[in-house]
């Protein structure tokens, strides 16, 4: 069991590899086919893991994004993502992680406020992206728009990084902490 690194392997040619962390293995699992349905010119490789850190005796190649999702219906979901946070290297925070919080269409059933994961975003500089896996039309957008990300972070969009993409994708409309 060891801290996860972005750059400990070398890429693989035309390969973009996700990691999708949560304790939802069915809607990971939705949200990992959704993804494999994309066009895609790279080859999409998607690891499901229920939490940090990935056991070490296991080669896998280069982790490219890390996505960590919070069920806004389940307190378990956030404790899951704040202790697999430890097992991530620091580096991984210069745009190669993101946060996806579901259950943001019923909030009346919220467990944990919005706040709460808005807060542990702004903590760790990643976007942060609400939606409703259980709807398909969510899923589907959802899963476009990591298959870019993840494009950008693997180095497979010409001029843009995934530095570029972080400073591209904040924008003056999100809080500041203090006003949190």
């Amino acid at each position: 069991m060891s801290v996860l690194r972005p750059l400990n392997q070398l890429p693989v040619l035309n390969t973009a590899t996700i990691l999708l962390v949560s304790t939802e293995d069915a809607l990971l699992q939705q949200l990992a086919d959704s993804m494999l349905r994309e066009d895609c010119p790279s080859q999409l490789m998607i690891h499901l893991a229920r939490s940090l850190p990935l056991p070490s005796n296991v080669t896998r190649p280069r982790i490219d994004l890390v996505v960590f999702v919070v069920n806004l219906h389940n307190k378990y979901s956030l404790q899951n993502v704040q202790e697999s946070l430890c097992h991530v290297d620091a580096n991984f925070f210069l745009g190669k992680v993101c946060f996806l919080a579901t259950g943001a269409s019923q909030e009346s059933q919220c467990s944990i406020h919005h706040n709460t994961v808005l807060k542990l975003a702004h903590a760790y500089r990643s976007p942060l992206f609400f939606c409703d896996l259980t709807t398909k039309d969510f899923q589907f957008s959802v899963a476009q728009r990591l298959v870019r990300m993840l494009q950008v972070c693997a180095g497979h969009i010409p001029g843009v990084s995934s530095l570029n993409l972080l400073s591209l994708m904040k924008t003056s409309e999100i809080p500041s902490l203090e006003d949190l």
